[in-house]
């Protein structure tokens, strides 16, 4: 099954629309950090919100980071995103699964909490990034990506996505759609529009059928006049490398890096977004002393 994100608009500019299947994105993140079925579902629905926020706001290299603290279980949930359809994610406690809901859905709103805030930090390549923060409406992860983008960014929208975790704790499908409602949209298009949304499964419902985006795209908008702009590919990728990090430990103190030779005779480090561990020998924590000195 592959994963990409469709761009499209509609009715010459009505509504700009994001279709993504993302479930090999999902499963990767599940697989790197382990996670129950609860968390997978909670940091899966994050990933992929998160995919489609960064390709309608970003261009180039800009980035941006998804904050989610609702004071669940789960604890907070960090993605980082681009316009090039690559994230990366985790969250605090990957250990969590509850009962299901009341309609037998894993419980996401529960595990995520709704007492907390919903933040995305834009990196436009300027001076300061900026920030916007909005309350948290639910703690579906849907419904808070969509208060967020009505709020703090002011385009009315729908969100929804959606991550079915089988019993074994693997997933089975994950993706998503984003409907944003342009100046130009018609009050009778906006009915009809919302009229579908009523009916229409959820999305990792339709991907367990087989149904790809462009077939969701089409169950969304009907007879409307669609009009596919892009087609990218979508992965769970980390930046991460032992230079990286290298360089971050050189902003320590050199009573710290003098301490892990000492003491330890090395360091590991492991990278929260992915996982990947990096061990550094005394050697290297001499080099990276001198650096920190200069």
């Amino acid at each position: 099954m592959e994963d990409y994100l469709i761009k499209s608009i509609i009715n010459d500019g009505m509504f700009r629309a994001y279709v993504v299947n993302g479930t090999n994105l999902v499963r990767e993140a599940q697989k790197r950090h382990d996670t129950w079925s609860a968390a997978t579902a909670a940091l899966g629905r994050s990933l992929v919100g998160t995919v489609m926020l960064a390709s309608s706001l970003l261009k180039g290299k800009e980035k941006m980071t998804v904050k989610i603290n609702g004071g669940g279980p789960v604890g907070n949930i960090v993605v980082d995103g681009n316009a090039n359809g690559t994230v990366k994610g985790y969250l605090q406690n990957p250990h969590v699964s509850l009962p299901l809901n009341a309609k037998h859905h894993i419980d996401v709103g529960k595990a995520v909490g709704d007492q907390g805030t919903f933040s995305v930090t834009k990196d436009m390549g300027l001076k300061d990034p900026f920030t916007g923060n909005v309350a948290l409406a639910s703690g579906e992860i849907g419904d808070d990506f969509t208060y967020y983008l009505a709020q703090s960014e002011q385009i009315p929208s729908s969100v929804g996505v959606s991550v079915f975790v089988n019993p074994d704790e693997s997933v089975e499908v994950a993706g998503g759609f984003m409907i944003q409602v342009m100046p130009g949209a018609s009050d009778e298009a906006i009915d009809r529009l919302q009229t579908t949304l009523n009916d229409l499964p959820l999305v990792s419902e339709l991907l367990r059928q087989g149904k790809t985006p462009e077939d969701i795209l089409k169950l969304l908008f009907k007879d409307d006049k669609v009009k596919i702009l892009d087609k990218i590919p979508v992965s769970f990728k980390c930046d991460c490398s032992k230079d990286r990090f290298a360089a971050a430990m050189a902003s320590l103190s050199s009573k710290e890096i003098e301490s892990m030779i000492k003491e330890d005779h090395g360091a590991e480090v492991t990278c929260r977004f992915c996982g990947n561990k990096y061990q550094y020998n005394e050697l290297e924590l001499k080099a990276i002393l001198i650096k920190s000195q200069n």
